[in-house]
């Protein structure tokens, strides 16, 4: 038996009458209808036959709840995705628009329709990838949105994803790719610093032809695509902490610096960031250097203990050193990413003359992150909005991508009516 649809209520409504078929991750469809949002339960990733079957029969209910003609149906900017798919082909039997949406857009889109519409809204975009208009994988987006407009105004620094797709599920390689942009040499920094330290995931210490290997990958591009993704930027500091190596689960290093560094918060004062921190703002390679560089100050015989635990050498002093040191490198990132997005976001704020700040996507699930730039931002005097019900991860993207597809629509029938009415007034005369 299929779950209800929920219905949810907007305070300015929509231009035109969408449908969007949602993203890859976390599926949901959506129905926008006036100032009517009818959103379907959630499917699950699409890559099953359960989640397919599951929006199709979505769409279908959706469609029922529409008090007339469906104008548009919305989908990811993603040509390969399913929904992008049965999106394309509702839109054919409709005899209406199929418009594509980039997956950043929808997710402060969706902020913005439920919080700030009408005027222009700044947002920070943080997830693991959505493809982005220069057809590479976005993910720290800092995005200047009006409706069925949008401008990347900054970005997170690129990281090479060393095998592909892979990548975003062996944190290790996201470590060596930070390396890589610093200069430095995998083997020599995760062999004998951050590999020392593992402590989720373990799968054994990575061979140096393996590293090598993954060297050599990335020198000479080969299967190395670019991404913004803040979640890779986590990724890449939990490897380099030696937190996670490998996942098993979704966000499994990013959760695993979440937490410790929410330890070591509770029991001290934040991290204190000194001129070259600030100064390097959103080029994270000063960041990365230093969370090495609090790795390295371990004295041999934790080093021994963490990587042989099982030879004796292992002192619960000698734990302790490691995990405290772990803990306060992992607070010293929360610290410095954050506030380093909310200074980038002061400045345009300024510059564009803009009040208001949408924070969307799933890295704000951290609360550290998300709870920390809300209050750098509003003490600069702007306000901050958040996704309806919580909604950070691509759960809530529907409505984002309704939305958009909605103005866009509204848009280009007003450019369309412009265009006709001086051959109309030329006629009369």
């Amino acid at each position: 038996m299929s779950l209800p649809l929920v219905r949810q209520q907007l305070a300015v409504a929509a231009p035109a009458r969408v449908l969007a078929c949602g993203a890859w991750l976390k599926n949901t469809a959506c129905l926008l209808d006036g100032n009517q949002v009818w959103m379907s339960p959630l499917h699950g990733d699409l890559g099953t036959p359960q989640a397919r079957a599951a929006l199709l029969d979505s769409i279908t209910r959706l469609q029922q709840q529409a008090s007339g003609p469906i104008e548009a149906v919305a989908h990811d900017l993603h040509p390969d995705f399913f929904s992008t798919e049965v999106a394309q082909q509702l839109a054919q039997k409709l005899g209406v628009q199929a418009i594509a949406v980039q997956h950043h857009h929808a997710h402060i889109a969706q902020v913005q329709a439920h919080h700030a519409p009408g005027p222009a809204v700044l947002g920070w975009a943080l997830d693991g990838v959505g493809l982005g208009t220069d057809q590479t994988a976005w993910g720290g987006e800092l995005l200047l949105v009006q409706d069925a407009r949008f401008q990347r105004i900054a970005h997170l620094p690129e990281l090479l994803l060393p095998g592909g797709d892979v990548a975003a599920r062996e944190p290790w390689r996201m470590a060596a790719a930070a390396l890589h942009r610093v200069g430095l040499s995998p083997q020599q920094a995760l062999g004998p610093v951050a590999g020392a330290y593992l402590r989720a995931g373990r799968q054994g210490v990575i061979a140096d032809t393996r590293l090598r290997g993954l060297r050599s990958m990335m020198a000479r591009g080969i299967n190395c695509p670019s991404t913004t993704s803040a979640g890779r930027w986590f990724d890449a500091a939990a490897g380099l902490l030696g937190l996670c190596w490998w996942q098993t689960e979704e966000a499994q290093g990013a959760q695993a610096l979440e937490q410790l560094a929410s330890q070591w918060l509770a029991q001290n004062p934040a991290p204190l960031l000194d001129a070259e921190l600030i100064d390097a703002g959103l080029q994270l390679d000063v960041l990365m250097h230093r969370l090495l560089a609090r790795m390295a100050t371990l004295p041999g015989q934790a080093n021994a203990c963490a990587i042989a635990p099982e030879a004796g050498l292992c002192t619960a002093s000698s734990d302790a050193l490691v995990r405290a040191t772990q803990s306060e490198a992992a607070a010293l990132f929360h610290v410095a990413l954050a506030d380093a997005l909310a200074r980038a976001a002061i400045a345009a704020a300024a510059q564009h003359q803009i009040t208001r700040i949408a924070l969307s996507g799933g890295c704000f699930v951290n609360r550290l992150l998300r709870e920390r730039m809300v209050d750098t931002l509003t003490q600069a005097g702007l306000t901050v909005h958040l996704p309806h019900d919580s909604a950070y991860g691509d759960a809530g993207l529907a409505l984002g991508q309704a939305w958009v597809a909605a103005h866009t629509l509204h848009a280009t029938r007003s450019a369309t009516t412009a265009k006709e009415q001086p051959a109309r007034n030329t006629l009369c005369a």
